[in-house]
């Protein structure tokens, strides 16, 4: 007699059984968590692979045929050698670790193909190091610069690299659970970015009615305006001290307005939203990270007990405890094997220890 349980009450839920136990997935959240997470990671990603032709989108160095991929301005700190390498590194090695990961968390790929999980992980943390290492190059001028900005993409990008060597470093020890945990904590966590991106959007319209204002500069102005000086001492008069040699770090106030037809208007609306939208951002996905793994205790106990099992077969001491456990760092009960349902593990079958 079947289980009743794997009865689906309704033919929707049937319908959505179907489509995701074949790829692994054994409750309906997890499947929903992953589509959700991976496809906006997927989207996003494959979205901005055109950015890699630098002169011809990102930065062209005409007037562009199609879509531009930097705000306004930016590309003025893109043009210097390590402005170019920086945002080239960045793009290069985080777009495709952001597309090859997606596969990382696909439990089919883990148990069928698990050869593949462990290449496409090491690429995924080179490719990772590569993106963040230009993330620094050119945290400056990026998001418009200020300190506020400077502070959440580097605090993010720490947590993202100390994410991935604790994540490392446990399945190097064989705690699988560890491992889960820690490299969930950092992909989820640097997604911030396209949040931060929709939150800044809607915050610069919401502001565009009582407009802030951020301090810009003469040099970036006139490289938006294509040298123009008639144009931009029209504009900021206070900018003839930079044409005249006077003051070459000539600053001015700019008006944030997402909507205006001015590109420094424009570029300034979404600069002044970038650091508050990048920090609630980066709260969001730091909370919703933990709240997802409180929520899935079981699924961390079953990777504890297989752990626990493969350090035994290694001769590791105490099993079970081999990565950064709390038995091992703070203060907890210690944790048995026995504590966990042994008998049922005795009972289950190899397919069914090793399933996420």
């Amino acid at each position: 007699m079947g289980n009743p349980s794997k009865y689906s009450p309704n033919s929707l839920v049937a319908c959505f059984r179907r489509l995701y136990q074949p790829i692994g997935f054994s409750r309906g959240y997890n499947f929903a968590l992953w589509f959700i997470l991976g496809g906006g990671f997927m989207g996003f990603s494959i979205s901005r692979l055109m950015y890699l032709n630098f002169k011809g989108i990102l930065c062209p160095d005409g007037p562009p045929k199609g879509p531009v991929g930097a705000v306004p301005g930016e590309c003025y700190y893109f043009q210097h050698a390590t402005g170019r390498a920086g945002i080239i590194m960045h793009l290069a090695g985080i777009l495709p670790a952001a597309i090859l990961v997606i596969f990382q968390f696909v439990p089919a790929i883990r148990h069928r193909v698990l050869i593949f999980h462990r290449i496409n992980g090491y690429i995924v943390m080179l490719l990772s190091v590569v993106g963040i290492v230009g993330v620094f190059m050119i945290a400056k001028p990026t998001f418009g610069g200020a300190l506020d900005m400077q502070a959440a993409t580097g605090t993010a990008s720490i947590i993202f690299i100390v994410c991935q060597g604790l994540g490392y470093y446990n399945i190097k020890r064989l705690q699988i659970e560890q491992h889960r945990a820690w490299m969930l904590r950092g992909w989820i966590i640097v997604g911030f970015i396209i949040t931060m991106r929709v939150i800044s959007i809607i915050v610069a319209k919401i502001t565009r009615s009582d407009p802030y204002y951020a301090v810009g500069s003469c040099a970036v102005v006139d490289y938006i305006y294509s040298h123009n000086q008639t144009t931009v001492e029209a504009l900021y008069p206070n900018c003839a001290n930079f044409y005249s040699g006077v003051a070459l770090d000539q600053r001015i106030l700019i008006k944030g307005d997402f909507t205006s037809p001015r590109p420094e208007q424009k570029a300034s609306g979404l600069n002044v939203t970038f650091g508050a939208s990048a920090w609630l951002a980066l709260a969001l996905h730091c909370l919703a990270v933990e709240i997802y793994l409180r929520l899935t205790p079981a699924e961390a106990e079953r990777l504890r007990r297989v752990s626990y099992q493969r350090q035994l077969e290694a001769g590791m001491r105490n099993p079970g405890n081999a990565g950064l456990t709390v038995q091992r760092l703070g203060d907890a009960e210690p944790w048995a094997y026995a504590d966990y349902g042994a008998s049922v593990c005795r009972n289950a079958s190899p397919t069914e220890m090793d399933r996420d």
